[in-house]
């Protein structure tokens, strides 16, 4: 990828993500989080009120780094990111990571991009920014 390639409005390609039962008993263990909204379903709904078992947050922030670490590959690293979880998003939603370029700057070769992640109806649920520095 050369930065003489990209244009500003250029997409990054997108990404589905379902997470299951297990899999959000996996990240929550590995990030050393015991928060029951995550996996108690009678807890989550009857105590804290949520419809259903809540996708964590830090995942969501995950799944939009590895989409910008996708898209830039091998051809540079990301120097700046940052995110924030705006909706609750719950078991057996799909979500979609995303993003747009929407700034390039030649003499540094840095690229801003423009992530997030949205909910099945759409709405960005998610948003944020990362910042890659291309090679060569």
């Amino acid at each position: 990828m050369k930065i003489a390639q990209l244009n500003v409005g250029d997409a990054l390609p997108s990404r589905d993500f379902t997470a299951t039962n297990v899999s959000l008993f996996m990240y929550n263990a590995a990030v050393w989080n015991s928060h029951r909204i995550h996996y108690d379903e009678r807890y989550t709904t009857e105590v804290e009120k949520h419809p259903g078992i809540v996708i964590d947050g830090p995942l969501q922030g995950d799944w939009l780094s590895q989409c910008v670490l996708n898209w830039v590959g091998d051809h540079g690293r990301m120097v700046g990111f940052d995110y924030s979880n705006r909706r609750a998003a719950y078991l057996g939603e799909t979500l979609t990571t995303g993003g747009v370029i929407t700034e390039i700057n030649s003499d540094n070769h840095r690229v801003t991009v423009e992530i997030f992640v949205k909910n099945e109806a759409g709405e960005v649920i998610s948003p944020g920014h990362a910042t890659v520095e291309l090679s060569g």
